[in-house]
């Protein structure tokens, strides 16, 4: 269903959103110099990070939860209108070259579709009935996860994505940036991440958009390392497809096991480019083969593997 509300309700309750909050002290800020603003704005940012430590036990549970189902072959969805959506899509697009994922494994959806990335969609974010089109693309299962985004907690598309998503049976999150959200209580995991009100009223793109950013890189970033997809802080399933990636495959296998140029130039020749293979071929002494077999055996994590032959 499409939001019908009257305009004068609905500037009724954004007047009572954090986000939306109108800061007199800030209203001549257009006067100041631009090294004063400048230091507002980075004082307004340095408050983000506590935002999002007071909310870090909600985040981790969140986390071990997608890390569960995605180990059985579940997907991450993130699904958001304007900024928020574009963060999700980001987010998204990142996990192929520095996880080496399928790009179905974590997916982002935006209000609007893939035009909306770069223009203003009118209407879209306002359609639950959008969300639940755009989530049936993907065939739900319940092993798959998927995360509301919005600011204010109470955009529609996001809302919906995570009403149908939860009816389908699937992990859900609502990552808001007000307290008391729909967006939040329409979830399994509720995250608010309360940062206040924006420099510029209104403006999520601000203080909001960089409290999402930070817990999209937390519930992908560690739901990777939960998923074997690094080993210690290495980054060992980084897709080499151009050369900057090539040269940090070789520093990563360097880093991992001290082996010389020649040793790993061999190895990541012997493993077709993989970094995780050329690691265990070169630790535990074995061969191309043996090395993706012993990986398979272990579910992709390189430590087990390792630990496997001794």
């Amino acid at each position: 269903m499409t939001s019908t509300s009257h305009p004068r309700d609905l500037r009724t309750e954004l007047e009572s959103l954090t986000t939306e909050a109108f800061r007199p002290e800030l209203a001549d800020i257009d006067r100041l110099p631009t090294l004063d603003i400048a230091r507002l704005m980075n004082g307004e940012d340095a408050t983000v990070a506590g935002a999002v430590a007071a909310r870090l036990p909600q985040i981790a549970a969140a986390i071990d939860a997608v890390a569960e189902r995605m180990a059985r072959r579940g997907r991450l969805v993130y699904a958001g209108a304007g900024t928020a959506g574009r963060l999700g899509i980001l987010d998204a697009s990142e996990c192929p070259p520095t996880f080496n994922t399928d790009p179905s494994r974590v997916v982002g959806l935006i209000a609007g579709g893939p035009d909306a990335v770069v223009t203003s969609v009118e209407g879209a974010e306002d359609s639950r009935d959008l969300a639940r089109a755009d989530l049936n693309t993907l065939a739900l299962t319940p092993d798959d996860t998927v995360v509301g985004i919005s600011a204010s907690g109470r955009t529609p598309y996001a809302i919906g994505a995570v009403e149908h998503a939860r009816a389908r049976g699937c992990l859900t999150i609502g990552l808001a940036c007000n307290p008391g959200s729909p967006l939040a209580a329409a979830a399994d995991h509720g995250i608010e991440i309360v940062v206040g009100p924006e420099l510029l009223t209104g403006s999520t793109r601000l203080k909001s958009g960089t409290a999402q950013k930070l817990v999209l890189n937390m519930l992908s970033t560690i739901t990777m390392i939960r998923l074997g997809k690094t080993y210690g802080n290495l980054m060992v399933d980084v897709r080499a497809s151009n050369d900057k990636l090539r040269a940090r495959s070789h520093r990563i296998v360097a880093l991992a096991t001290g082996a010389g140029d020649k040793e790993i130039e061999e190895a990541l020749t012997a493993t077709d480019g993989e970094v995780k293979n050329a690691i265990l071929t070169i630790l535990a002494e074995v061969d191309g083969p043996t090395a993706a077999r012993l990986l398979e055996e272990s579910g992709g994590h390189l430590r087990a593997a390792l630990a496997s032959v001794g």
